[in-house]
C-alpha cells in the first residue's frame, strides 16, 4: 500500500531565463514538470511510499521523465507507455517586475491526453492512504477530466487542488467541475486568485474558507496567499504559519505544489495542525529558494529551517 497516489500529466519544461524574453533567447533550460508529479515527488523525498499515475511517449523524453522522478523515489510501475505519443512542453518565461512570469503550453495529443480509464490500474488509487489530483487534469479535455472523475469514484481519501488554468477552460467550467466533487474530497487547496476567480470569492481568509468549507463539508481547506502566507482550516479552526522564513524567490514556479507535499507529508506523519501549516510553508519556501518545478528538499533541510538555521553548514 502507498502513502500517497498522485494522477497526472508531466511536462518538459523550456524556460528562459531572466532577462532574456521569447523574441530574443537563445538558449533554453531544460526541467520536468507537472502539478501531481511535483507533489509524489515531495512527498517520496520526505520518506513517504509515493506513486504517480501517468501516461508516457515510448521515446527518449518519456524514458527521461520515468528515470528524474525514480530517482528522487517515485514509483513509476504504474505509468502507462504509448509508443507513438509525444511529450507535453511547456515554455516558461521569467519576467522582472512588473513583467509577469508567462507560459506557453504545446500539450496537445500528448501521451497523457490520450490515456483512458481502461488503460489504468485502478488497485493502487484503491488501496493508497491519500490519492491526490489537481484542477489541471480535468482541463486538459473528455479523456482527462474521466480520469480525475473515476479517483474520486475508486481512492478511499481525495486531495484536490483547484489549480486553475485559464488557458485550459473558463471559470465556470472549473467551478462545475469543482462543485461536482468538492463533497467527496478529504483535503482542498486553491488560492486566493483562483477563489476569486472560479468561485467569486473575496474578503479575509476566514471568510473565503468557510465558503468554501460549505461546498467541502468534510474537507481540510487550505489557502495559499503567496508572500502574505497561508491559512488552512481543520477541525472548525483556521491554522496559520508561526515561522516566519525570509525567501529569495529564485523560481516560484511549484511553490503551491511543494505546499500540498509539505502539508500532506506532515498529515500522513501524524504532525499536529500547527506542525502541518509550519511545514507546508517551509517547503514551499525552499521550493522558492531552488531552480525548477520540484522542490530538492529533505527532511533534515526542513527541520533546519523550521529551526532557524544555520545560515552556514560545514
Amino acid at each position: 500500500m502507498y502513502d500517497l497516489v498522485t494522477l497526472g500529466e508531466a511536462l518538459l519544461r523550456l524556460a528562459i531565463p531572466s532577462p532574456s524574453r521569447f523574441e530574443t533567447v537563445n538558449a533554453l533550460d531544460v526541467q520536468i514538470g507537472g502539478a501531481e508529479a511535483n507533489v509524489a515527488t515531495v512527498c517520496a523525498r520526505l520518506g513517504l511510499r509515493a506513486a504517480w499515475v501517468s501516461a508516457l511517449p515510448d521515446n527518449a523524453w518519456g524514458d527521461r521523465v520515468r528515470r528524474q522522478l525514480i530517482s528522487h523515489g517515485v514509483d513509476c510501475a504504474h505509468v502507462v507507455t504509448l509508443p507513438g505519443t509525444r511529450l507535453g512542453v511547456y515554455f516558461l518565461e521569467y519576467g522582472v517586475p512588473p513583467r509577469p512570469v508567462r507560459v506557453l503550453y504545446d500539450r496537445r495529443d500528448s501521451a497523457f491526453a490520450q490515456l483512458t480509464t481502461d488503460a489504468v490500474d485502478w488497485n493502487p488509487i484503491r488501496h493508497a492512504r491519500v490519492v491526490h489530483v489537481s484542477g489541471v487534469t480535468p482541463a486538459l479535455g473528455p479523456a482527462a477530466r474521466a480520469l480525475a472523475e473515476r479517483v474520486f469514484d475508486e481512492a478511499k481519501t481525495v486531495s484536490f487542488d483547484i489549480n486553475y488554468r485559464a488557458n485550459l477552460w473558463t471559470p465556470a467550467e472549473a467551478r462545475s467541475f469543482a462543485e461536482r466533487i468538492l463533497p467527496r474530497a478529504r483535503y482542498v487547496f486553491l488560492g486566493r486568485r483562483e477563489a476569486t476567480t472560479v468561485f467569486g470569492l473575496d474578503g479575509t481568509a476566514e471568510a473565503i474558507l468557510a465558503d468554501v468549507a460549505r461546498r467541502a463539508p468534510q474537507a481540510v481547506i487550505g489557502l495559499l496567499e503567496g508572500p502574505a502566507g497561508s491559512a488552512v482550516l481543520e477541525n472548525g479552526r483556521v491554522w496559520r504559519p508561526t515561522t516566519n522564513h525570509t525567501v529569495t524567490v529564485i523560481d516560484p514556479i511549484g511553490a503551491g505544489d511543494a505546499y500540498v507535499g509539505g502539508y500532506l507529508w506532515a498529515t500522513l506523519t501524524g504532525k499536529s495542525p500547527q506542525e502541518a501549516v509550519n511545514i507546508a510553508a517551509t517547503v514551499a519556501a525552499l521550493k522558492c529558494s531552488t531552480w525548477g518545478d520540484i522542490a530538492l528538499v529533505t527532511p533534515s533541510e526542513v527541520e533546519d529551517t523550521l529551526a532557524g538555521g544555520p545560515e552556514v553548514r560545514r
